[in-house]
């Protein structure tokens, strides 16, 4: 495998894709968040099984127009220009979000989020690498406009339509049943192998109804649409395909039985000598006079029928043994359907939104190598910990970036991104991560458990600066005037000072079952990767009451590597 191969990441994928080498990766996937009012990190809120109140959202600033995309927004078409954008997709650029900016905000900041992140994935694809968008109807649309602007329309392959349910009922429209995939690659060169789809018994029966000594056959075409002026136009065993607007195709070696006989100057012959010899084998079927010659295609020389831009034999993952509980799972089956035919053995996959890790795992199972990167650390804990238990695969078969595993690290992380070493201390305790970034009240996050059948909470504060006396005090308050907080935990960089350690132990004990927890904790980065020590709390709800399947977040000595 490539050196670059086989890594999970940590961390925005905007930064991380620019840490990356040009010409590093042979196929992208992304399945980025969608254009809807849906929440994209669905999985935070099923993870109790019950509501549980300021729920994270790893994508809830994509659609608010704030500054920094406004900011973004106006610098935009010098980074178009910086990447090679044509001047003409610039200017559509800034009419684009003239338009947008009052009518469709949150529209604009989707793309602005997009486009900045598409410029970037560009130049990591080798030159005969492929990218597939994944998205919903009420976005490709969108997204294909930026995309032909920055791939190139000439690079545009198809518009793949999944259908990812059967039915869904609407009262006022048709039922959306479908998904959105956009192919591009990176030149006329690249990476194809023919996608097959598997026969069916049914297909057979339906289709295979002939058979001779040769085995069970179908009849085909032997012309294609549109008329042409040179051998493929000009009659044949005195059939005139022009005559229907139609032109001779003879089929492909592939689609030719092993038993055929050829003459060494096969590929040189004429169209209408190729026919001969086609005829000549018995691969020609003659019906009544008038009618046109068909091609008798044999089961046996057909492994499957080639895939066709709508994919409907790809169901959702639903209750199938791979579900891992997160909500907006792709299927193995489409992952591997993708990467088998744009990508070779030994090639590397890139996934810049890996979520639960589809594609990660469906690159292993096909041979290739992978790069896989998400913003919220519980998903990188769900593929390490899916590679580990169902994959078998050990931490030596691949590399684990941006999580910090020394107190160095945290500290770097701290100083780099603020927000993510927030939500990087709080899950590593076991907790979620507040809404947004800010307007917080104090909290930056909770653990959650039951007292008597009740969801209750200890709420969270994180300071990754300077500490003093004062912050507990201020965390008190916080626990005094949340009704269903009854402990708060404090979360620091630095170790607390004895008049801290005071202000926590004055605000007393909380008792259930005859066991007394201190209503105000304390705990350092050290504490929670030196000495793996975590908040003294009942038992958490964590994401083992949804999964069911795999040993998540169960407790701190198996969430700590």
């Amino acid at each position: 495998m490539p050196e670059q191969a086989n890594r999970l990441l940590f961390g925005d994928n905007l930064g991380i894709m620019q840490g990356l080498p040009a010409a590093s990766v042979d196929l992208i996937y992304l399945d980025p968040p969608f254009k809807s009012d849906r929440n994209y990190n669905l999985l935070y809120r099923n993870l109790t099984g019950r509501p549980v109140p300021e729920q994270v959202e790893a994508f809830c600033d994509t659609w608010e127009l704030d500054a920094e995309k406004e900011h973004i927004a106006r610098t935009m078409p010098v980074l178009m220009r910086e990447a090679g954008i044509p001047n003409e997709y610039v200017q559509f650029w800034r009419m684009w979000m003239d338009a947008l900016r009052n009518t469709q905000p949150k529209l604009m900041a989707y793309l602005v989020y997009m486009v900045q992140r598409l410029l970037h994935m560009r130049p990591l694809l080798r030159p005969t690498g492929s990218i597939y968008l994944h998205c919903d109807p009420e976005a490709s649309h969108y997204i294909k406009v930026m995309m032909d602007a920055i791939f190139g329309h000439e690079n545009f392959r198809n518009e793949i339509i999944w259908r990812r349910t059967g039915a869904h009922s609407r009262a006022k429209r048709w039922g959306p049943i479908h998904d959105v995939l956009l192919f591009y690659t990176k030149s006329d060169n690249y990476v194809w192998n023919r996608a097959l789809q598997p026969q069916s018994g049914e297909y057979v029966k339906k289709y295979y109804r002939d058979q001779d000594i040769h085995g069970k056959y179908q009849l085909v075409s032997l012309d294609g649409p549109g008329d042409r002026t040179g051998n493929s136009g000009m009659p044949w065993r005195g059939v005139d395909p022009t005559e229907r607007g139609r032109h001779w195709e003879v089929p492909p070696d592939r689609a030719l039985p092993s038993w055929v006989k050829k003459p060494p100057d096969y590929a040189g012959l004429t169209v209408q000598e190729r026919l001969d010899v086609l005829d000549e084998q018995g691969l020609v079927h003659w019906p009544e006079k008038g009618a046109v010659p068909r091609y008798k295609r044999y089961l046996s020389i057909t492994p499957g029928k080639p895939v066709q831009d709508i994919i409907s034999d790809i169901r959702p993952v639903g209750k199938a043994k791979e579900r891992l509980g997160y909500p907006t799972q792709k299927p193995l089956a489409l992952l591997e359907r993708i990467i088998r035919a744009s990508s070779n053995p030994g090639d590397v996959v890139f996934d810049p939104f890996c979520g639960c890790g589809t594609t990660v795992y469906a690159a292993h199972e096909t041979g290739r190598g992978w790069i896989g990167c998400d913003i919220a650390m519980l998903a990188v804990n769900l593929i390490q910990r899916t590679l580990r238990h169902r994959y078998r695969l050990s931490g030596e078969t691949y590399t684990v970036s941006g999580i910090p595993v020394s107190v160095e690290q945290a500290q770097l992380l701290q100083k780099r991104d603020p927000h993510n070493f927030q939500t990087w201390v709080i899950e590593k305790i076991g907790g979620f991560p507040t809404k947004k970034k800010g307007a917080d009240r104090g909290i930056d996050g909770r653990i959650y458990f039951e007292t008597a059948g009740d969801l209750v909470s200890m709420v969270l504060s994180v300071k990754g600066g300077m500490i003093r006396p004062t912050d507990i005090r201020d965390l008190r308050g916080v626990l005094e005037r949340e009704d269903d907080a009854i402990m708060a935990g404090f979360l620091s960089l630095r170790p607390p000072t004895p008049a801290m350690q005071r202000e926590a132990a004055a605000a007393g004990l909380f008792e259930l079952a005859g066991v007394g927890y201190p209503r105000i904790q304390i705990l350092t980065v050290t504490d929670i990767l030196e000495e793996k020590r975590g908040f003294k709390t009942p038992t958490k709800i964590t994401e083992k009451h949804v999964t069911g399947q795999l040993p998540l977040a169960v407790d701190l000595a198996k969430v700590i590597p």
